[in-house]
């Protein structure tokens, strides 16, 4: 039995070490929202924050998260949908199919605890590490500018 803290909360779960925090989550959680997709840490569908660094979890064995590590998933991110991410991904209406969603938001908040203030330069470089096959990009770098210029940060 190992026990991962997660959105707050002390969780156990009866896996082996070696399991992806991704399966963790999704399959022993039913924290469904951090999407599998590459399975090798290439396209950023899995982001999620560990100690608000953004990690991928289809590569991060569950064992590395043992030791009172914070994990935050989409769901854990605010407890009323209302973080400036998520107000800022619905006014520059970011989503075409939605998929990689979860994960470039997580991605955006690991900025955003790092950085604050970034340049856009600086959003377009960090946020490259994540891929959109329906090529949103303008429109995730335009929602990470409008949350770091929010007043209320979460």
């Amino acid at each position: 039995m190992l026990t991962i803290n997660i959105n707050g909360s002390e969780k156990q779960v009866d896996v082996p070490g070696d399991t992806h925090l991704l399966w963790v989550v999704r399959e022993h959680l039913g924290l469904t929202g951090t999407k599998f997709s590459c399975g090798i840490g290439a396209c950023g569908a899995c982001t999620v924050q560990i100690d608000g660094k953004a990690m991928r979890s289809c590569i991060t064995p569950v064992s590395a998260v043992t030791n009172g590590q914070k994990i935050t998933t989409i769901e854990g991110l605010s407890t009323d949908n209302d973080h400036p991410l998520q107000r800022a991904w619905i006014e520059a209406q970011v989503p075409q199919c939605g998929y990689c969603q979860s994960g470039q938001i997580m991605h955006a908040a690991g900025l955003l605890n790092e950085n604050p203030k970034p340049s856009k330069a600086q959003i377009v470089e960090h946020m490259s590490a994540n891929l959109c096959r329906c090529g949103t990009y303008m429109r995730i770098a335009k929602a990470v500018e409008i949350a770091s210029e929010s007043d209320t940060k979460d």
